[in-house]
């Protein structure tokens, strides 16, 4: 049995199953301003903290929902912290997203965290795909500012 196979039929078990939840990360109004600039995203309700108090009814600036949707990087990146890499792991890689919504603004420096849960697995060759339905909550707020169901590729040797 190969060593992608092995670790498909391991992890199907987890599909539905017990949801991991990540520690709350602060959204800065700096981070949001860096992100900004990197996207050359510079509308105000963004980054003009007295506009965007005056013109919105947000109350303030908000992170860009782009900005949020990266954040599943490091927000994921620590729920796995520490997880054991399976024998014979090349790379792993953003396969894409099938549904993404950004359900609430996230203001700037409210926290936010991860919630994620296996909704599939497949064995694709040499590589499984898992899918995940990420919900990145907002601290104090019963909606989820974004729900994303994100897929990820692990590549094994053959």
């Amino acid at each position: 049995m190969s060593n992608a196979q092995a670790f498909f039929e391991s992890q199907q078990s987890k599909i539905g199953g017990e949801s991991r939840t990540g520690e709350w990360m602060e959204v800065s109004q700096e981070r949001i301003n860096q992100f900004a600039d990197a996207t050359d995203d510079h509308q105000f309700i963004h980054i003009d903290v007295e506009r965007a108090t005056k013109e919105t009814p947000f109350g303030g600036t908000i992170a860009h929902g782009m900005l949020t949707l990266s954040l599943l990087v490091p927000l994921s990146a620590a729920i796995s912290k520490g997880d054991p890499i399976p024998d014979g792991v090349v790379m792993g890689i953003n396969y894409g997203f099938d549904k993404v919504r950004f359900l609430s603004p996230v203001p700037a420096g409210a926290k936010v965290r991860l919630v994620a849960q296996m909704s599939n697995v497949v064995l694709k060759g040499t590589a499984v795909d898992f899918t995940q339905t990420m919900t990145v909550e907002l601290e104090g707020s019963d909606k989820p500012a974004m729900l994303a169901e994100w897929i990820t590729r692990t590549v094994f040797d053959s």
